[in-house]
């Protein structure tokens, strides 16, 4: 005869029902929740590790942001090489890669492109740190190519914005001949235009301040006078850059999922 359970024997209580404060696993392959074997949860990642890696998307990568990572190497080798040169060499180089008005009528293509290898100042000056963290910050949002897309029409944009009213100014007699031949080099109206543009992307509550802050440190510099056609320049490439917020805000959506990748 077969055996029967015992009245006394404790009743078997589902495995289920002691799972109930715990997600389920979505069913696979005909096998019902209960079936389904409870795995481990995922191990969350210390917060030390997301501190590290948050701060190391700070900086340009060669993967991440090679645009960014390979100018500024550029950049900087061509600081400290000049660094190592005499004064008076590096004086006639800069003289030759300046955007005046004499060599972009000649040469506007070379000189364009040999005053933005300069980082007026030197490697530790503000606008390289700014090129830094800015254009790092840029090309994560939109990518390389269009990141300096916005830089080289910042620096050009803002360089025909001043020159050209000075080679009129000079035909027409209100200037002398040897305004055709200042000294114009260096990255800041691309650095300019490009936090102009990364203005767009960032919330209300850090957009306002960060271009208060820059505008109120351009227009200080421009009523000092020391500079003024370059102090234009570097208003002018801002407000280049912040021209181009519709198309970085449509390029920032386009990329959204890939806007994690290390």
């Amino acid at each position: 005869m077969p055996a029967t359970p015992s009245d006394d024997a404790p009743s078997p209580v589902p495995v289920a029902g002691l799972l109930d404060g715990l997600p389920r696993q979505r069913e696979r392959c005909g096998t019902s929740a209960a079936e389904t074997p409870v795995t481990s949860l995922a191990t969350p990642v210390p917060d030390t590790r997301l501190r590290v890696l948050r701060l190391r998307r700070l900086f340009p990568a060669p993967v991440g942001t090679p645009f960014t990572f390979f100018y500024g190497a550029v950049l900087a080798v061509v600081s400290l090489v000049a660094t190592q040169l005499d004064p008076a060499l590096v004086h006639t180089l800069h003289q030759g890669s300046s955007t005046d008005v004499a060599h972009l009528v000649r040469t506007p293509v070379l000189v364009l492109v040999a005053s933005a290898l300069w980082i007026a100042g030197g490697i530790l000056s503000p606008y390289a740190v700014a090129l830094l963290f800015v254009l790092t910050a840029l090309e994560r949002r939109i990518g390389g190519m269009r990141t300096a897309g916005v830089f080289l029409l910042g620096h050009i944009g803002a360089t025909l914005a001043t020159e050209v009213p000075i080679g009129l100014a000079v035909l027409v007699g209100h200037l002398p001949a040897s305004s055709l031949h200042r000294l114009d080099y260096g990255v800041s109206f691309g650095v300019a235009a490009s936090l102009g543009a990364l203005a767009g992307l960032l919330g209300p509550w850090l957009r306002r301040p960060l271009l208060a802050v820059f505008a109120w440190m351009l227009v200080t510099d421009l009523i000092a006078f020391t500079d003024p056609m370059t102090d234009w320049g570097h208003l002018i490439a801002l407000t280049i850059g912040v021209a181009t917020w519709p198309a970085v805000r449509r390029w920032h959506r386009a990329r959204q999922p890939l806007a994690d990748r290390p």
